[in-house]
């Protein structure tokens, strides 16, 4: 069985949203998310950098959220959640899903970096970080004018990646004056799949 250590709110939601969308079984194994054991040799075994999440199939081990999505639609999806290899589509599915993490995470990870590293926080380096995660929720935003999804009318693994980001920065960078960016969170937080990785 497919196993997922997992801290809630972490980036091992995308995982577990990603089995729960595939029909997938699997088991979370809760993970202490404190410095001192995410330090520790035991730790680090799994996960080399510390952080959450790691996900365990049989023998693999891997500990890169979105390598860890696509793993799981490469080896089980059977065609779903992703278009089909080599089109427009699909080149905009991989768009979407690298933007979540390497452009659009940064700022908003970084925002909570700094605030559990500096008492008190820079509020120049805040501001400058929100800034930077506000003009991903407009790109966001115009992506998805006229589209319920970033793909089109689908719902895909590109979706699943940046629902994770939508959640920080729903907490950090307010983003209910933009109408498509808006409505596809309520969308994305209707789906029954995203209710039990967020719990």
């Amino acid at each position: 069985m497919i196993e997922i250590y997992h801290v809630p709110k972490t980036r091992s939601i995308r995982v577990i949203w990603t089995c729960e969308e595939l029909e997938l079984p699997y088991r979370t194994i809760p993970v202490d998310f404190s410095a001192a054991y995410r330090a520790s040799a035991e730790w680090r075994r799994l996960n080399p950098v510390g952080k959450v999440p790691v996900l365990r199939d049989g023998d693999l081990v891997m500990f890169e959220s979105g390598a860890m999505v696509q793993y799981l639609l490469d080896r089980y999806g059977k065609g779903r959640l992703q278009p089909q290899l080599g089109t427009a589509e699909h080149a905009r599915y991989l768009q979407w899903s690298w933007f979540a993490e390497a452009t659009f995470a940064r700022p908003l990870g970084e925002v909570f970096n700094h605030l559990r590293a500096f008492s008190p926080p820079k509020q120049d380096v805040l501001a400058e970080m929100k800034a930077r995660a506000r003009v991903c929720c407009e790109a966001l935003n115009g992506a998805l004018g006229g589209s319920d999804y970033l793909v089109g009318k689908d719902f895909t693994a590109a979706d699943i990646m940046t629902g994770y980001s939508l959640l920080l920065a729903d907490e950090l960078v307010p983003f209910g004056d933009l109408p498509n960016l808006d409505a596809y969170w309520r969308r994305l937080t209707d789906r029954p799949g995203f209710a039990v990785a967020r719990s």
